[in-house]
């Protein structure tokens, strides 16, 4: 149970625990900030024009560009899930 939960979608991705647990952390502090300068970009619309498309297209050439890498091997990663 405790190895579903922990360790499965880390190896799937081939990663550690402690490997997935930092991206997965970075990710998720970008997401918030991102998420920030969207609500303020709402309420004033001349502030973080870009910040938040930004941050997604950053997080998606990390996992895309991570994701081709770690395929080099001939064999691909599946779809990201989480």
């Amino acid at each position: 149970m405790l190895d579903r939960l922990f360790l499965d979608h880390p190896r799937a991705v081939r990663e550690s625990y402690g490997e997935h647990f930092v991206a997965a952390c970075g990710f998720g502090a970008a997401m918030i900030v991102g998420g920030i300068a969207c609500v303020l970009h709402a309420v004033v619309p001349a502030l973080f024009v870009r910040t938040g498309s930004d941050v997604v297209r950053r997080l998606h050439e990390r996992m895309v560009v991570k994701r081709v890498k770690s395929a080099g091997d001939g064999e691909a990663l599946p779809a990201p899930q989480d």
